[in-house]
């Protein structure tokens, strides 16, 4: 059962913004994404919310969550964030495994 997290990182000014470019030029989103369980980490900027980040961060199942909490690249966020003074906002998603429902589907185009 996958689990998504949506991290809506915010500070001041350009900073949420300025934190995301140094974790991807410093090479920890890489890092990040070669995790084993690791399904998907990028950032988004919302339209109406210039100081805010948004991190969709998903991973297989909650014991790949554990290892990347526990992972070198856990101190290396915290320090960046804490550098930037950034405040998070965190919603947790739970996959649901029966999908899309077809009633659904007709509102999709792929």
């Amino acid at each position: 059962m996958a689990i998504t997290i949506n991290i809506y990182y915010s500070g001041e000014g350009d900073r949420a913004r300025r934190f995301a470019r140094e974790m991807t030029e410093a090479g920890i989103v890489d890092e990040i994404r070669a995790e084993e369980g690791n399904l998907k980490y990028e950032y988004f900027f919302p339209m109406n919310d210039e100081n805010t980040v948004l991190l969709i961060d998903r991973w297989a199942d909650q014991e790949a969550l554990d290892r990347h909490h526990g992972s070198p690249a856990m101190p290396k966020i915290v320090a960046i964030r804490e550098k930037y003074d950034l405040h998070m906002k965190v919603e947790r998603y739970i996959s649901d495994e029966a999908g899309i429902p077809d009633k659904d589907k007709a509102f999709i185009r792929e």
